[in-house]
């Protein structure tokens, strides 16, 4: 476990307060879970990205096969 000394404006002290005392936790506790859910926000971004740009078309339509989609690329899947 480390420490950091965080600066934040006193409106986003006072609201991160409220919220954390409603909850019945710590403004240390509500800190840790917003950081850890950006973070896993911005990671799971991050993992689709990758994944989209390894797909083809032809992964698509054998992904769409297996749960019995009719392909988009065959132009009338959305009508």
């Amino acid at each position: 476990m480390s420490n950091y000394a965080l600066r934040l404006p006193e409106s986003l002290k006072q609201a991160a307060k409220r919220i954390a005392a409603a909850d019945d936790t710590t403004m240390n506790q509500f800190f840790v879970v917003a950081i850890a859910e950006k973070i896993s926000a911005m990671e799971t971004a991050q993992f689709f990205e990758k994944r989209a740009a390894l797909a083809t078309p032809s992964a698509a339509d054998a992904a769409w096969g297996k749960v019995g989609v009719q392909s988009a690329l065959a132009g009338d899947a959305w009508t």
